[in-house]
Protein backbone atom coordinates (compact mmCIF):
# COMPACT_ATOMS: atom_id res chain seq x y z
CA UNK A 1 0.00 0.00 0.00
CA UNK A 2 1.44 3.29 -0.53
CA UNK A 3 -0.30 6.56 1.18
CA UNK A 4 -0.05 10.39 0.68
CA UNK A 5 -0.47 12.34 3.77
CA UNK A 6 -0.34 16.35 2.86
CA UNK A 7 -0.44 19.20 4.90
CA UNK A 8 -2.85 21.58 4.93
CA UNK A 9 -1.25 25.06 5.71
CA UNK A 10 1.34 25.76 3.42
CA UNK A 11 1.00 22.68 1.19
CA UNK A 12 -2.65 22.85 0.37
CA UNK A 13 -3.88 26.32 1.42
CA UNK A 14 -1.21 29.02 1.05
CA UNK A 15 -0.45 30.72 4.22
CA UNK A 16 1.94 28.55 6.05
CA UNK A 17 1.60 30.30 9.38
CA UNK A 18 -2.16 31.21 9.18
CA UNK A 19 -2.41 31.86 12.87
CA UNK A 20 0.48 35.20 12.21
CA UNK A 21 -0.14 35.89 8.44
CA UNK A 22 -4.00 35.80 8.93
CA UNK A 23 -5.67 35.40 12.17
CA UNK A 24 -4.22 37.74 14.33
CA UNK A 25 -4.15 40.75 12.14
CA UNK A 26 -7.79 40.19 11.59
CA UNK A 27 -8.82 39.71 15.01
CA UNK A 28 -6.52 43.06 15.82
CA UNK A 29 -8.13 44.50 13.16
CA UNK A 30 -11.81 44.29 14.70
CA UNK A 31 -10.32 44.76 18.27
CA UNK A 32 -7.69 45.17 20.88
CA UNK A 33 -6.00 42.24 21.84
CA UNK A 34 -2.66 41.10 22.64
CA UNK A 35 -1.10 38.54 19.31
CA UNK A 36 0.14 35.80 22.29
CA UNK A 37 -3.56 35.43 23.80
CA UNK A 38 -4.65 34.88 20.27
CA UNK A 39 -2.10 32.34 19.66
CA UNK A 40 -2.29 30.59 22.99
CA UNK A 41 -6.67 30.19 22.70
CA UNK A 42 -5.81 29.17 18.99
CA UNK A 43 -2.84 26.51 20.37
CA UNK A 44 -5.83 25.69 22.62
CA UNK A 45 -8.73 25.34 20.30
CA UNK A 46 -6.66 23.49 17.79
CA UNK A 47 -6.13 20.79 20.43
CA UNK A 48 -9.79 20.13 20.50
CA UNK A 49 -10.02 21.65 24.10
CA UNK A 50 -13.09 23.81 23.29
CA UNK A 51 -15.01 24.38 19.91
CA UNK A 52 -14.42 27.41 17.84
CA UNK A 53 -17.79 29.39 19.12
CA UNK A 54 -15.85 29.37 22.20
CA UNK A 55 -12.67 30.65 20.67
CA UNK A 56 -14.24 33.70 18.88
CA UNK A 57 -16.51 34.53 22.50
CA UNK A 58 -13.20 34.73 24.75
CA UNK A 59 -12.20 37.64 22.52
CA UNK A 60 -14.95 39.03 22.59
CA UNK A 61 -16.20 38.55 19.36
CA UNK A 62 -19.34 37.11 17.59
CA UNK A 63 -18.88 32.86 16.35
CA UNK A 64 -20.40 34.75 13.54
CA UNK A 65 -17.24 36.09 12.59
CA UNK A 66 -15.58 32.79 11.58
CA UNK A 67 -17.44 32.62 8.45
CA UNK A 68 -16.03 35.89 7.31
CA UNK A 69 -12.31 35.14 8.99
CA UNK A 70 -12.26 32.02 7.02
CA UNK A 71 -13.00 33.68 3.51
CA UNK A 72 -9.23 35.04 3.70
CA UNK A 73 -7.85 31.58 2.61
CA UNK A 74 -6.99 30.38 -0.53
CA UNK A 75 -5.58 27.55 -2.21
CA UNK A 76 -1.85 26.82 -3.22
CA UNK A 77 -1.62 27.19 -7.18
CA UNK A 78 -1.79 23.34 -8.52
CA UNK A 79 -2.95 21.67 -5.14
CA UNK A 80 -5.96 20.47 -6.33
CA UNK A 81 -5.16 19.18 -9.87
CA UNK A 82 -1.51 17.56 -8.05
CA UNK A 83 -4.16 15.58 -5.51
CA UNK A 84 -6.34 14.50 -8.62
CA UNK A 85 -3.40 13.44 -10.46
CA UNK A 86 -2.17 11.52 -7.42
CA UNK A 87 -4.71 9.01 -7.14
CA UNK A 88 -2.75 7.42 -10.57
CA UNK A 89 0.39 6.39 -8.26
CA UNK A 90 -0.75 6.07 -4.25
CA UNK A 91 -3.66 3.89 -2.86
CA UNK A 92 -5.17 6.20 -0.47
CA UNK A 93 -4.57 10.20 -0.18
CA UNK A 94 -4.98 12.03 3.58
CA UNK A 95 -4.96 15.18 5.12
CA UNK A 96 -2.76 15.49 8.12
CA UNK A 97 -2.70 18.85 10.04
CA UNK A 98 -2.89 21.21 12.86
CA UNK A 99 -6.53 22.97 12.82
CA UNK A 100 -9.19 23.58 14.62
CA UNK A 101 -11.79 20.96 13.91
CA UNK A 102 -14.77 23.27 12.51
CA UNK A 103 -12.46 25.35 10.64
CA UNK A 104 -10.97 22.31 8.88
CA UNK A 105 -14.08 21.38 7.90
CA UNK A 106 -15.65 24.57 6.31
CA UNK A 107 -12.00 25.03 4.67
CA UNK A 108 -12.43 21.40 3.11
CA UNK A 109 -16.38 22.04 1.65
CA UNK A 110 -15.82 25.56 0.86
CA UNK A 111 -12.80 24.60 -1.46
CA UNK A 112 -14.23 21.12 -2.55
CA UNK A 113 -11.92 19.04 -1.34
CA UNK A 114 -13.56 16.27 0.48
CA UNK A 115 -13.88 13.87 -2.31
CA UNK A 116 -10.16 14.17 -2.97
CA UNK A 117 -9.13 12.64 0.05
CA UNK A 118 -9.81 9.49 1.87
CA UNK A 119 -10.11 10.99 5.09
CA UNK A 120 -8.53 13.91 7.46
CA UNK A 121 -6.59 13.44 10.93
CA UNK A 122 -6.83 17.29 12.42
CA UNK A 123 -5.24 18.19 15.24
CA UNK A 124 -8.25 19.59 17.25
CA UNK A 125 -10.28 15.94 16.22
CA UNK A 126 -7.27 13.72 17.83
CA UNK A 127 -5.98 16.43 20.62
CA UNK A 128 -2.63 16.51 19.41
CA UNK A 129 -0.57 18.27 17.66
CA UNK A 130 2.67 17.81 15.14
CA UNK A 131 5.06 17.41 15.58
CA UNK A 132 4.26 15.52 18.45
CA UNK A 133 4.84 11.96 17.88
CA UNK A 134 1.28 11.27 19.15
CA UNK A 135 0.15 12.89 16.31
CA UNK A 136 1.44 10.44 13.68
CA UNK A 137 0.64 7.35 15.58
CA UNK A 138 -2.45 8.29 15.81
CA UNK A 139 -2.63 8.80 11.90
CA UNK A 140 -1.32 5.16 11.37
CA UNK A 141 -4.07 4.09 13.19
CA UNK A 142 -6.87 6.45 12.12
CA UNK A 143 -5.84 5.50 8.39
CA UNK A 144 -4.77 1.79 8.89
CA UNK A 145 -1.49 2.30 7.32
CA UNK A 146 1.97 0.98 8.91
CA UNK A 147 5.09 4.34 8.44
CA UNK A 148 6.85 3.23 5.88
CA UNK A 149 3.78 2.46 3.74
CA UNK A 150 3.44 6.69 4.22
CA UNK A 151 4.69 9.51 2.11
CA UNK A 152 4.16 12.86 3.98
CA UNK A 153 4.58 16.42 2.66
CA UNK A 154 4.80 19.56 4.94
CA UNK A 155 6.46 23.05 5.12
CA UNK A 156 7.46 22.48 8.40
CA UNK A 157 11.14 21.53 8.83
CA UNK A 158 10.52 19.92 12.46
CA UNK A 159 7.36 18.11 11.42
CA UNK A 160 9.40 16.52 8.75
CA UNK A 161 11.93 15.46 11.11
CA UNK A 162 9.70 14.10 13.40
CA UNK A 163 7.32 12.38 10.35
CA UNK A 164 10.83 10.53 9.41
CA UNK A 165 11.86 9.26 13.28
CA UNK A 166 8.44 7.85 13.35
CA UNK A 167 9.37 5.64 9.86
CA UNK A 168 7.63 7.76 7.52
CA UNK A 169 9.17 9.35 3.95
CA UNK A 170 8.79 13.02 3.86
CA UNK A 171 9.46 15.95 2.03
CA UNK A 172 9.49 19.55 2.73
CA UNK A 173 7.52 21.37 0.36
CA UNK A 174 7.50 25.20 -0.39
CA UNK A 175 9.73 28.03 -0.24
CA UNK A 176 12.01 28.07 2.96
CA UNK A 177 13.85 30.96 4.32
CA UNK A 178 16.26 29.25 5.88
CA UNK A 179 18.49 26.04 4.22
CA UNK A 180 16.07 22.42 3.95
CA UNK A 181 18.92 20.95 6.08
CA UNK A 182 19.65 18.37 3.63
CA UNK A 183 15.80 17.39 3.50
CA UNK A 184 14.02 16.11 0.17
CA UNK A 185 12.60 19.19 -0.77
CA UNK A 186 9.55 20.46 -3.59
CA UNK A 187 9.69 24.28 -3.76
CA UNK A 188 6.44 23.50 -6.11
CA UNK A 189 3.87 21.53 -6.76
CA UNK A 190 5.74 21.03 -10.35
CA UNK A 191 8.68 20.33 -8.52
CA UNK A 192 6.81 17.69 -6.27
CA UNK A 193 4.93 15.83 -9.31
CA UNK A 194 8.29 15.20 -11.19
CA UNK A 195 9.35 13.89 -7.15
CA UNK A 196 6.87 11.23 -6.66
CA UNK A 197 4.46 11.30 -9.63
CA UNK A 198 4.54 7.82 -11.71
CA UNK A 199 5.24 9.48 -15.62
CA UNK A 200 2.09 9.16 -18.08
CA UNK A 201 3.14 6.33 -20.64
CA UNK A 202 3.82 7.99 -24.01
CA UNK A 203 1.40 7.90 -26.58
Amino acid sequence: MKVLALDAMGVIYQSGDDVAELLVPYICKHREESAERIKSLYHQCSLGAFASSVFWEQLGLSPETEDDYLSNHCLVSGAKEFIADARESFDMIWCLSNDVSEWSITLRRTFDLETLFDGFVISGDVKTRKPSPEMYEAFCAISRSKPEEILFIDDRPGNVFAAKSCGMKSILFGEQSEPTQGLPHAQDYSELRSMILTPSPEN
